[in-house]
């Protein structure tokens, strides 16, 4: 049975910093790993994607630079570090795997999210 256990969610000022972790167990291969956020009244956005083998990455326009997408493979964890922190970055952040690594909303398992708000 897969199963995405997210941490690291919290309250933070705004032009603070997260540190997101996503615990990964149960997958037999090695998938690309994924961020998405939703926000109250609003649909689920891409964030962040690192593939299999942690070698590339990309990133929504929204969080370029202030945001960082990695993976330990050994350790089954894929880590989203958030600096610089605003407001409108406030959302239920989840994680994702998947055989691709896409922005669209496509991957095969999910987490139950953690939310991160960002007071101004």
């Amino acid at each position: 049975q897969v199963q995405l256990v997210e941490s690291g969610g919290g309250l933070v000022q705004a032009g603070g910093s997260l540190r997101l972790s996503c615990a990964a167990s149960g997958l037999t291969l090695s998938h690309a790993m994924g961020w998405f956020r939703q926000a109250p009244g609003k649909e689920r956005e891409f964030v962040a994607v690192v593939s299999r083998s942690g070698g590339s990455t990309d990133y929504a326009d929204s969080v370029k630079g202030r945001f960082t997408i990695s993976r330990d493979n050994a350790k089954n964890t894929a880590l989203l570090q958030m600096n610089s922190l605003k407001p409108e970055d406030t959302a239920v952040y989840y994680c994702a795997a998947g055989l691709i690594p896409t922005k669209s909303p496509n991957y095969l398992y999910w987490g139950q999210g953690t939310q991160v708000t960002v007071s101004s």
